[in-house]
């Protein structure tokens, strides 16, 4: 059993990743249903926070359906940070997560993010403030380090549990290599195997498959997976990943008149959360991800990100499963 602090996450937890446009109420909404264990909102700026900014507040956002979750802040000012953390707790979700592991060049050129990888003194600073200025558990979300020669991850994890986190979710890369190339899951293994570790270690990166899950699962010993990219177009992966666990079988893939509902779902809900405009607008960053693979998707794809209507995209969904269902009755036929 994996307890996270006072929350009971099960017995080998699956997290949703925080990402920037993409773990949104809506989709959230969608994984929690699939299986997911425990969110967490897409990350917000201490700075946007404390100044009130419309797009930092709105994050803030969570539902009751949604818990348990946490809110993500990154920053890398000590005061900013604390006050985020007051604002954060006001919100009332169950964890207040920092974002150390954000590889993207606006966030590390501000320190924050993967950027603090660069001064572990001061990300140990940090985080002990953050702990101090919240009655929340504090976690952590970071890499293994700015590059290859500063892979200090074991001695942080040591130092930031020290400073009372109570979980850290790893990625498998530096930030040097960005999403580049292969995870290497073996240091997140060894904190595993360091007996003064005791608070729950999360893998992530390259997590794609059920497969995948239960060999890394078993190789390293993790006490859960946060899954990020391989989710979005696929919030099932959450449900075949524990099917495969359990069972070890594998689930056939959903039919398209699941994925069509899905995606009108996520559409309605995310114009419902935006408004018109923007809920369309965000939406299309999805599309092509959860029709991946279907034959000549690429003219429906256009078709859908080139219209500005919610029910104008309800139509092109609805005529996209007659046209392919009518193709399969018709491949059945011949």
């Amino acid at each position: 059993m994996t307890k996270l602090a006072n929350i009971d996450l099960g017995d080998f937890p699956l997290l949703l990743a925080p990402m920037e446009d993409v773990s949104d109420p809506p989709f959230r909404f969608l994984c929690k249903e699939q299986g997911c264990d425990m969110m967490y909102t897409e990350f917000i700026s201490v700075e946007g926070l404390i100044r009130d900014a419309d797009k930092s507040v709105q994050k803030l956002d969570i539902y009751e359906k949604e818990r348990p979750i946490g809110i993500q802040i990154f920053g890398a000012e000590l005061d900013s940070m604390m006050r985020a953390a007051e604002i954060v707790e006001e919100a009332k979700p169950e964890v207040l997560d920092i974002n150390f592991g954000c590889p993207v060049k606006k966030v590390v050129c501000k320190m924050a993010g993967a950027g603090i990888l660069q001064d572990v003194d001061k990300m140990v600073k940090l985080t002990e403030a953050v702990v101090k200025s919240t009655n929340l558990p504090v976690t952590v979300k970071t890499r293994l380090g700015w590059d290859e020669k500063t892979m200090y991850i074991e001695e942080v994890t040591e130092r930031l549990q020290d400073v009372g986190i109570k979980a850290i979710s790893i990625h498998g890369r530096t930030r040097k290599q960005m999403y580049k190339g292969e995870a290497d899951w073996s240091l997140i293994g060894k904190i595993k195997e360091n007996p003064r570790i005791h608070i729950p270690v999360f893998g992530n990166g390259d997590i794609d498959s059920p497969q995948k899950a239960v060999e890394y699962k078993n190789r390293y010993g993790v006490d859960g997976l946060m899954i990020g990219r391989a989710s979005i177009g696929n919030p099932w992966i959450f449900r075949d990943i524990k099917h495969y666990i359990k069972t070890g079988e594998l689930l056939a893939p959903p039919a398209l008149e699941e994925k069509v509902e899905v995606v009108k779902r996520h559409l309605l809900h995310s114009v419902d959360w935006k408004g018109e405009k923007l809920g369309v607008l965000e939406m299309r960053r999805h599309y092509g991800q959860y029709f991946r693979g279907l034959p000549g998707i690429k003219e429906w794809r256009s078709k859908l990100v080139n219209t500005d209507s919610s029910a104008g995209i309800l139509d092109i969904l609805d005529e996209l499963e007659q046209t392919y269902l009518l193709d399969e009755k018709l491949q059945t036929v011949l």
